[in-house]
């Protein structure tokens, strides 16, 4: 039984977080955005983003409300904006769950933004947005 779910592994999607302004990329702006990225050619159809944050900020266990975004659809080749982010959320694990159905069949993916990891030295440029932040694919 569980040999006949096949194995569906997410690809050509990506989560990007970047700051608003370019001229202070290094935590000094208040929000930043974060991003979905469809790089496949085709469109994603009822994509359901789910944000949370989690872990110690000076001793303290930190947990952030869950947050639950809905699209219809994400065209081909595009990035919609999902939600802003705090700066002092950097300090703590960020995850976006992401799911949504492709090709008559639903996926799913977690995006894991670890402690350390929304940092200048990882920035890359952000396909569509012109700027530059973090990605995971």
């Amino acid at each position: 039984m569980k040999k006949d779910i096949p194995e569906l592994k997410v690809e050509d999607l990506a989560i990007a977080i970047a700051p608003r302004d370019e001229k202070t990329p290094i935590l000094n702006g208040d929000l930043w955005d974060t991003y979905i990225i469809n790089l496949k050619e085709e469109p994603i159809q009822n994509v359901m983003v789910v944000s949370k944050g989690y872990g110690i900020i000076n001793g303290e266990q930190i947990k952030t409300t869950a947050l639950r975004h809905f699209f219809e659809e994400i065209a081909p080749l595009d990035i919609l904006k999902i939600e802003p982010i705090m700066t002092k959320l950097f300090e703590i694990t960020n995850e976006y769950w992401v799911s949504f159905s492709y090709g008559g069949q639903l996926y799913d993916k977690k995006y894991i933004f670890v402690v350390g990891s929304i940092e200048k030295i990882n920035f890359t440029p952000i396909p569509f947005l012109n700027k530059r932040g973090v990605m995971i694919r």
